[in-house]
């Protein structure tokens, strides 16, 4: 496992975000949790891919180009912004937030978007 990789069990639907890197393997409900990728998972690109708008005091966040819904059924839990590879940021959501999120941060030359929808799975974008 690497640091920043995201799980997900697909009997239960719990998603593990691991925060060290280690060996081994992450299991749950009995079963082995599987990776997630960014847009792997079918999903309209236009209400998931995450679009990243630079501000004076670091990154604005939307899910989508067109607004993504945010309903007890089908929402977006979390946003996360990884700067250079070494800054990580994440906003939690509930379904009744919008889906977006600014973060205040330096600005950096590589930076990436990530979303997680509960339907729809990981979603990135890159800068």
């Amino acid at each position: 496992m690497n640091r920043s990789e995201i799980y997900h069990c697909p009997h239960c639907g719990r998603v593990v975000y691991v925060i060290e890197a280690g060996h081994g393997s992450l299991t749950c409900c009995g079963h082995a949790m599987n990776l997630l990728k960014g847009g792997e998972i079918d999903g309209a690109t236009e209400k998931h891919v995450p679009v990243i708008e630079k501000i004076e005091t670091g990154y604005k966040i939307m899910v989508g180009s067109v607004a993504h819904p945010m309903t007890e059924a089908h929402y977006i839990s979390f946003i996360e912004l990884i700067v250079d590879g070494t800054s990580y940021h994440s906003q939690l959501l509930q379904p009744t937030d919008k889906a977006e999120a600014i973060f205040h941060v330096p600005h950096g030359k590589h930076v990436v978007a990530r979303e997680y929808c509960n339907l729809h799975g990981l979603w990135q974008a890159e800068l």
